[in-house]
């Protein structure tokens, strides 16, 4: 048998990156190795109570190489020799405007401090009058380019992004004359096709957020976008047609780069995509599963059969694209826009005195106590106690039916609504918001045969994943992978250099299976149903009367 060919799946969340080195033979993990983004952990270039969240495009090319390096020194020397592909996923919508050479501005010396300049992270939402704005338009052009991105444009998209940041900032518009995604800038800076029109973009980040489809020859056309705001004149001409799916080759390390990460100018370089998508793939989605990212946010994905799915709009999710996650399949995406974060927004609450606290170790071991502390007594509580309602867009709403305009409610408090209770009340809401996502495919023909979940939340809380599959009714696996983002983009990297000729091909080969299944309990199941009517009516209340 001849020598094992590696892959490296590189995964690029909203902190830190991280570089997984995988045996495309066996599927085994090799080494991995996290960075945080240095600038980011600083608290650079963001304005929280502003919702602006930028980050700069030297922190993602610092911890590239860090992190592949790092990996890398982990393994013997051998593996080093036999790596034949890299792919990327990244969080996204992220985009940066550029200049006529493709380069982001804040990697210009002008702009380097200038956060407009930056990639804006998908959780900025400066821009939510500019995609209320492509909304109202797109209702009265004579096609609707939001019809295959659920019907509704969001503010945490390119264009919206895009617009707003053209008219806030003179300088910027007058050096800006496209946008690229991180995604698709990190393949194109290891591969030299750094150009405008050089670069593959990515069928995932274009389709799903930058309304490009097929049936209007791309993006939207140039009156379209100059209606929309004439700051965009000129932009679409040098953007893109061309869309690529992520089992294809992007192209291969230059000799800088190879020289940089000790690798050899052969290594196949893969089109990128979002995490979401990839990490369904590591998670071995298959048609009607639906898959949830589950950490701060969640992001749903699911595949259908372009046959099973037909001419069929799927209203308020987050797009359906063809080719997304599996090439030949649709991709479908949802989402919620607070999850995990829900959780930290009450813990941070309750951990409010601790600032006064003189024993910092003290005070951050209580902190950590919080948590799982809550979790263990609101499980105690009977199903028959849970008194307490929330919704839970405490930061607006993905899906369905996308707005940031909503808030977090809780009501049905009393003198004995202890922090468990609410606890509690916050973790059936979140379980309620994805139960809402799973209705409306059902609701629209789509089967969903199983739930299989990774991220953070779904391998730390037994608390969170059995309220989940009580509220779903349904089954609920956990992917043994602790890594199953990397882990998908480490499998679209053996397809792109050619060891797999397909996607399925990697998954089987390279598949790590499920660590645990959560069954629903009958009498919860039932007890949830006429809970969750409750919450849709909190929620129709919260969105039209406050």
């Amino acid at each position: 048998m001849g020598q094992s060919k590696y892959v490296i799946g590189l995964d690029y969340g909203s902190d830190s990156a991280r570089a997984l080195i995988v045996d495309t033979v066996t599927g085994q993990e090799m080494a991995s190795s996290v960075k945080y983004y240095p600038r980011w952990m600083e608290g650079k270039y963001c304005v929280p109570a502003q919702n602006q969240y930028r980050q700069h495009p030297k922190d993602y090319l610092e911890v590239m190489e860090a992190t592949i390096t790092e990996a890398l020194s982990k393994c013997d020397s051998s593996v080093a020799k036999n790596i034949v592909g890299i792919s990327f996923d990244t969080t996204g919508s992220t985009p940066a405007l550029t200049d006529a050479n493709g380069t982001p501005l804040a990697m210009l010396p002008e702009f380097e401090e200038n956060p407009n300049a930056m990639f804006i992270l998908w959780k900025d939402h400066t821009a939510v009058k500019e995609a209320d704005e492509i909304n109202e338009l797109a209702r009265k052009w004579n096609v609707d380019y939001t019809k295959y991105e659920g019907g509704i444009y969001s503010s945490e998209w390119v264009w919206a992004k895009v617009l707003h940041t053209l008219r806030k900032d003179a300088a910027v518009k007058k050096a800006a004359v496209s946008w690229i995604e991180y995604c698709d800038w990190l393949p194109a800076v290891l591969t030299g096709k750094t150009g405008i029109k050089e670069v593959k973009r990515s069928r995932c980040a274009a389709g799903h957020k930058a309304l490009w489809h097929t049936d209007w020859n791309g993006l939207p056309p140039e009156e379209f976008l100059v209606e929309l705001g004439s700051e965009l004149k000129g932009f679409r001409a040098n953007l893109f047609e061309e869309t690529h799916t992520s089992d294809e080759a992007f192209g291969t390390l230059t000799p800088e780069w190879a020289a940089k990460l000790g690798l050899s100018t052969d290594v196949v370089i893969g089109v990128s995509a979002f995490d979401a998508h990839m990490g369904a793939v590591g998670a071995e989605i298959e048609a009607n599963t639906f898959v949830r990212i589950m950490g701060t946010s969640t992001c749903d994905i699911m595949v259908a059969p372009e046959n099973e799915l037909g001419d069929k709009l799927i209203p308020g999710i987050c797009g359906q694209v063809d080719g997304s996650v599996i090439p030949g399949m649709v991709g479908l995406e949802a989402g919620q826009s607070a999850f995990g974060d829900v959780y930290a927004w009450f813990k941070n609450l309750l951990a409010w005195p601790l600032q006064f606290v003189e024993d910092k170790d003290l005070a951050k071991a209580i902190e950590d106590k919080i948590i799982p502390g809550l979790s263990a007594e609101a499980m105690k509580i009977p199903m028959e106690e849970s008194t307490v309602l929330a919704t839970d867009w405490l930061n607006g709403r993905r899906t369905p039916d996308a707005t940031q305009n909503v808030k977090g409610t809780i009501t049905g408090l009393n003198l004995g609504s202890s922090a468990p209770r609410v606890f509690r009340a916050l973790v059936e809401a979140t379980a309620y918001g994805s139960k809402a996502i799973v209705e409306r495919f059902l609701e629209n023909g789509v089967k969903v045969d199983q739930v299989v979940a990774i991220g953070g939340v779904a391998k730390k809380s037994d608390f969170v994943m059995q309220t989940l599959s009580d509220v779903l009714g349904m089954p609920i696996k956990v992917a043994r992978s602790e890594q199953s983002v990397a882990l998908g983009a480490a499998m679209f990297a053996a397809v792109a250099s050619g060891v797999y000729s397909n996607i399925a091909e990697a998954q089987r080969a390279m598949g790590q299976g499920f660590e645990k299944e959560y069954d629903p309990i009958p009498a919860n199941v039932e007890a949830y149903k006429a809970l969750y009517e409750k919450y849709l009516k909190l929620g129709a209340f919260t969105e039209k009367e406050l």
